[in-house]
């Protein structure tokens, strides 16, 4: 067997085996997977919006600062400048949801092991710009009044 028959077959083994996944995407996996059993419990529960977002309060609530400072200003903004968005978590991360699908997120710098947090719109969010070209995540490691300002703003164009 050549060299690169076996360099190929142990990536086939790697893979298969999980090995191509790091640790930490890994866990995303098996909190999505557990996100979606819970969902599933909760399609027959009458009080499904309110049992996500205690899970998002909860999943923020257990972040070291100062990300939980920031998903907490965060959720406040993102509730008042779109309220019919729903709170949930996705990937094991906040999310605010409409009609079922994510719109805009909020990612842990500190689970991510990145040296900031980070807000962000899904395909869902309406911010297409006339030049063919619009930021879909900004870093995030202090919020201004100009920074709140900012996302209240781009959340209310993603819904609109």
């Amino acid at each position: 067997m050549s060299a690169e028959s076996k360099a190929s077959e142990k990536n086939k083994r790697s893979k298969a085996s999980g090995e191509g996944f790091s640790e930490g995407e890994r866990t995303a996996i098996k909190e999505r997977a557990a996100e979606l059993r819970a969902d599933a419990r909760r399609s027959r529960s009458a009080d499904k919006a309110a049992a996500d977002e205690r899970d998002v309060l909860a999943k923020i609530a257990e972040m070291a600062p100062p990300d939980r400072e920031l998903a907490e200003r965060v959720h406040a903004i993102v509730m008042t400048a779109a309220p019919d968005l729903a709170p949930k978590l996705w990937y094991g991360q906040p999310a605010y949801c409409k009609e079922g699908k994510p719109v805009c997120f909020f990612r842990s710098g500190n689970v991510d092991k990145q040296r900031y947090s980070s807000f962000g719109f899904s395909v869902q969010a309406n911010l297409d710009d006339d030049d063919g070209m619009w930021p879909t995540s900004y870093a995030l490691t202090e919020l201004s009044e100009a920074g709140e300002a900012k996302i209240r703003d781009l959340v209310k164009k993603a819904v609109s």
